[in-house]
């Protein structure tokens, strides 16, 4: 793991402004390298939620975004997805920039 990653662990592990539910989701986001993306339902798979939206709603509320890279989630059928709440318009731009960016 980067030294960035071992510090935005440390400070989801250690936050009281979260749930337990988001500090999986969170930490297992963390596990997705640079570039790569991961579908929602995936996600969910991943920490043992059968509920891909639960997992939208976690990340909508990401307090520690960018370091915990909610733009790397997008949807089942490869599509961006939503970000910060939105699905259309300038959050999805910078989700698609933000992207692109790790691509390069």
């Amino acid at each position: 793991m980067e030294e960035v990653n071992l510090d935005i662990r440390q400070r989801v592990l250690m936050s009281t402004d979260i749930t337990d539910f988001q500090r999986k989701v969170y930490l297992e986001l963390l596990k997705v390298p640079r570039g790569a993306t991961i579908s929602y339902g995936e996600l969910a798979h991943r920490i043992g939620c059968g509920s891909a939206q639960a997992v939208g709603q976690a990340l909508k509320r990401n307090p520690f975004a960018p370091d915990v890279p909610c733009h790397r989630v997008i949807a089942h059928d490869g599509t961006i997805g939503g970000f910060d709440g939105q699905r259309t318009g300038e959050k999805i731009e910078k989700k698609r920039a933000l992207l692109d960016a790790e691509r390069c």
